[in-house]
């Protein structure tokens, strides 16, 4: 039997802990994120012979430092590097809450999209093209509603693929102004030799070049080895020569 891991991510308020909570029933326990207040949930469901354990990541708005909840979200997704990232959208709400999506897609393809809420959508009179966003995005898209346990079976079926590898997404790769894509450009390769490729390189030349110096800790507290005491004085010199 086959162990993945699934990572639930969302805004807060579109119902992801009420799919986190039919999901793994009573098969889960909650603690603290290593080093922060930071409340975290963890569970177990499984689905076709295979066993999952989900993580319920803290509801953000963004993969960002505004906060501990984000970048709690932010270094699970980035450092433990689940076999499948899945994003929570309110279906009455998709446009703000893509938001997360997109940041999520940047970091990794491995994700499914849930677009919650669906029967609310629709008694609002709300149209939803799933087939249209699915292409958009790269990835799968599933509507369902937990609170109704509508959609789950479909849902699960998306999760075994993505863990499994049976779909090979190619998430949406946004194109930035020539200026930060210039910038970008400059700062991945010294990005890559700093902290290898295990990390996505591409979105942490952006974050630091929005000068997010909480990730810089973070990747240096992830490091096996310590490059970055060295490094992070060359990442500033190659933020400051894109500018």
């Amino acid at each position: 039997m086959s162990k993945f891991t699934v990572a639930f991510a969302g805004n807060p308020n579109t119902g992801k802990s009420t799919l986190f909570n039919l999901l793994t029933g009573l098969r889960q326990h909650t603690g603290n994120w290593a080093g922060k207040t930071v409340i975290t949930a963890e569970g177990e469901f499984t689905h076709n012979g295979h066993t999952y354990k989900a993580v319920d990541l803290p509801g953000t708005y963004s993969l960002y430092s505004n906060s501990a909840d984000e970048e709690a979200a932010r270094d699970y997704i980035i450092f433990k590097q689940p076999d499948v990232t899945l994003v929570v959208l309110d279906a009455t709400s998709l446009e703000r809450n893509l938001n997360l999506a997109l940041q999520v897609l940047e970091i990794t393809g491995r994700a499914v999209v849930c677009i919650n809420l669906i029967d609310e959508a629709r008694r609002l009179g709300i149209g939803i093209d799933l087939k249209a966003i699915a292409e958009r995005l790269g990835v799968p898209v599933v509507a369902i509603s937990a609170r109704n346990e509508i959609g789950i079976g479909p849902l699960l079926d998306q999760l075994e693929r993505v863990a499994t590898g049976a779909v090979a997404a190619q998430p949406l790769r946004i194109t930035y102004s020539e200026e930060i894509e210039r910038g970008i450009a400059e700062l991945t390769p010294l990005v890559e030799r700093t902290v290898g490729s295990r990390y996505p390189a591409r979105w942490i030349a952006l974050r630091l070049l929005d000068g997010d110096d909480s990730l810089l800790a973070a990747l240096k507290d992830h490091m096996e080895r310590k490059p970055i005491t060295g490094s992070k004085e060359a990442l500033g010199h190659g933020i400051t020569a894109c500018h």
